[in-house]
């Protein structure tokens, strides 16, 4: 605190001390003013036991050693079963601290029991959640029955995620309950092709907690609802942090499905090589497989078949060391790259082998629909279309057949309806018109018969997508209830909380804070002068120090002119010039202790000054000295031997090198009632010529009139408010001659 006032209200030894002791003397009233009001308002709270513990999310792993402590009260830690015990009152903060997460605030409102949950991440923590263990139990219950039924009952599921959100007593769900729930509501949308309703429910979990494991399914979300850019830029994103092995291979992955998806080929083999490289160096088998089929279909894709069948081949030999569920899927995969590539003898090969592995599923292994690819009636066709491709008509029957049999009796009416056509086709090529006929009867039945089922299909998919889209915004509706009453009970809680404590304290605070304020301002007010004050004279100063450094410099320059005449034995010469000089330094030191004289005595001292020179280098330039009519002289004011430099520069660096006779222009005008310009230009050698022409012992030298110019003017305009302006350019654009351009303000 003493360091903050020094640093705004800088003053006397004296002064600050008198000052401080008077602030902080008012500071400690207000300070045991508050104090005894807060132990006086706590006072009359009961103590309650507040009971607790601190477990990992996932696990329900108990934290030992985590610091509890009640804001200027008891202190405790958790024991190793992860639970702790403290006393404290109503509207008191407790705080739960540990150096492996965040700290956790919460204020005591009842003795309710409460649950710290935190997220591991790779050997740490972090993510926490405070959650009301009575609202736990029920909320979890449902939670359960919900994930029950993700893949086989979306509407159930669902209405079990609103009563999990209905059953938290008292007010709005916790960050972790929204995002476990909006998480499994993203999960049904996802499974039931869902994908735009699947990102706004992972959106809104992610903004509940912002989960690296949802943000990766809400990147696949928007991959499935085409929204490919952002897809990429979140999953870009993602791979910013430091993600676990597992959930960074399943970024990559998305990245290259996404880029697959786009078509851009390079990049999606990019994405899936990184992502088959992390697999491979942390032994994680299942993506291995699943990327090394991914390769090898953008390969296909792309026309490099002998590429393609080099990943295929990893990944079929891949897939065996997994379940057979997994084994037929990629060997289904493979077999259809093998017919899109005319080699009928591997794809049939390969389609007898997944035919066995089928028919071995276990009841957790069989397809969940009839449309998987992995049933057997899918395969036979398949196989039979192979035959057929090879023009073995014969072998491909009985497939055909096959297919058609078990496609019947799983009721699977688009295997039926196409091995039939096939079927029917087949016969009528061989000529064998009665079958071909009797099959594409049955054909046209089943025709009919699916186009009923698509319709009732449709017409489902409609009021199923309708009634989850309901279900969810009730959901949603439920969530912004909550939020708007427990913001409402939380400020009628707070208002009353303030008018009680105001009723006690409000006088002494507002009389302490405005003696304080007075105090603070008087303060400020006469700091401000001291310094203002100060400042004046430190310019003042400075002034008088530069003025008393351009007289010297000035008369020392005259002084060589004099010392040239003499030594060139012009004695009436050097008597004429020291008669002017006299006259010139009798109205300089007359000005030497004024800021600012009126522009008619600066221009008497001007003429004088330039006369001079002239005498001195009268073979060199003419000079002209014009003013404006309308300028009044007297009522504007320049500092002293402002514009001298300037002249001498011109004379000197410029006019004096010339070959031919110059010229020295000194222009007055009014450009407004309140500003005067002067323009000193002369056609000299300009100051890239002058500089050039300059000795070494000239270069280390600085001009000094001209600096203590710069620094005048930058002391004046600070003082008065840019009351000069200076600009100096060239005069032509061959960079020969100069041009100095004063602008002075009358105020």
């Amino acid at each position: 605190m003493l360091a903050l006032y020094n640093k705004f209200f800088p003053t006397t030894w004296a002064v600050r001390m008198k000052t401080i002791k008077i602030f902080f003397f008012i500071c400690t009233l207000l300070l045991g003013a508050t104090t005894f009001a807060q132990n006086d308002s706590k006072s009359s709270q009961p103590i309650l036991e507040i009971q607790g513990e601190v477990v990992e999310d996932e696990t329900n792993k108990p934290i030992a050693k985590v610091n509890v402590e009640v804001l200027g009260g008891a202190y405790t830690t958790t024991d190793n079963s992860g639970k702790f015990e403290v006393k404290g009152s109503i509207g008191q903060e407790l705080i739960i601290r540990s150096a492996n997460f965040q700290t956790v605030y919460h204020t005591i409102r009842s003795s309710d029991f409460i649950r710290i949950k935190v997220i591991n991440t790779d050997g740490g923590y972090s993510s926490i959640s405070k959650v009301n263990a009575r609202s736990i139990n029920s909320f979890s219950t449902y939670i359960d029955s919900a994930k029950t039924f993700v893949k086989t009952d979306a509407t159930k599921s669902i209405n079990y995620i609103t009563e999990a959100v209905n059953s938290v007593p008292g007010g709005e769900p916790s960050a972790l309950q929204n995002k476990i729930a909006f998480e499994l509501l993203g999960d049904i949308n996802s499974y039931w092709a869902q994908p735009d309703l699947a990102a706004d429910n992972y959106k809104r979990s992610v903004s509940a907690s912002n989960s690296a494991g949802v943000q990766i399914k809400l990147a696949r979300a928007y991959m499935q609802s085409k929204n490919y850019q952002e897809s990429i830029s979140l999953c870009k994103t993602l791979l910013t942090k430091k993600l676990p092995p597992f959930q960074e291979v399943e970024t990559y992955e998305i990245l290259g499905d996404t880029y697959s998806m786009i078509d851009d080929n390079e990049k999606g083999i990019e994405n899936y090589q990184k992502a088959l490289d992390l697999a491979s160096k942390h032994l994680i088998t299942p993506k291995i497989t699943d990327l090394n089929s991914k390769i090898a279909a953008v390969y296909a894709n792309s026309g490099a078949a002998d590429a393609a069948e080099e990943y295929y081949g990893n990944s079929l030999e891949l897939s065996t060391r997994e379940n057979k569920k997994r084994a037929a899927q990629e060997k289904d995969k493979v077999a259809d790259f093998y017919g899109r590539n005319q080699n009928f003898d591997k794809e049939i090969e390969l389609r007898n082998l997944a035919l066995e592995e089928i028919e071995a599923f276990s009841d957790d292994e069989a397809p969940e629909t009839i449309n998987s690819a992995l049933t057997s009636q899918r395969q036979n066709y398949k196989i039979a279309n192979a035959f057929v491709s090879q023009e073995n008509y014969d072998a491909a029957i009985p497939f055909y057949e096959r297919s058609i049999e078990e496609a019947e009796a799983k009721e699977d009416l688009v295997v039926k309806k196409d091995a039939t056509r096939k079927l029917s086709e087949l016969y009528r090529d061989r000529g064998d018109f009665w079958k071909a006929a009797e099959s594409y009867e049955k054909y046209v039945a089943v025709v009919d018969e699916l186009y009923i089922k698509k319709e009732q299909e449709i017409s489902q998919a409609a009021r199923f997508s309708k009634e989850m889209a309901l279900k969810q915004n009730r959901i949603t509706s439920l969530e912004n209830d909550r939020k708007l009453n427990e913001s409402r009970y939380k400020l009628a809680f707070e208002n009353e909380e303030l008018i009680d404590k105001n009723s006690k304290i409000q006088k002494w605070i507002i009389g302490s804070l405005i003696l304080i304020a007075l105090l603070l301002l008087y303060a400020a007010y006469s700091q401000f002068k001291n310094v203002r004050q100060q400042q004046y004279v430190n310019n003042q100063l400075a002034l008088k120090n530069l003025r008393s450094q351009m007289n010297p410099h000035f008369i020392f320059n005259a002084l060589n002119s004099v010392n040239s005449f003499i030594s060139s034995n012009d004695e009436r010469a050097a008597n004429r010039y020291l008669s002017d000089f006299s006259q010139l330094m009798r109205s300089v030191l007359e000005n030497s202790e004024e800021n600012f004289i009126p522009l008619s005595k600066e221009m008497e001292l001007l003429e004088l000054y330039v006369k001079l020179e002239h005498f001195r280098f009268k073979d060199k330039f003419d000079y002209t000295i014009t003013i404006d009519p309308a300028i009044d002289l007297d009522q504007f004011v320049i500092p002293p031997m402002l514009l001298q430099p300037y002249i001498e520069n011109a004379v000197w660096h410029g006019l004096r090198y010339k070959k031919e006779r110059g010229s020295l222009d000194v222009q007055f005008v009014k450009t407004n009632a309140e500003t005067v310009q002067i323009t000193i230009t002369d056609d000299g050698i300009g100051r890239a010529q002058s500089k050039a022409l300059k000795t070494e012992n000239q270069k280390k030298q600085q001009s000094k009139g001209m600096g203590n110019i710069k620094k005048r003017i930058a002391i004046l305009n600070k003082m008065y408010r840019d009351k000069v302006d200076v600009f100096i350019e060239d005069a032509q654009e061959d960079a020969t001659g100069t041009r100095v351009r004063l602008t002075l303000k009358k105020d």
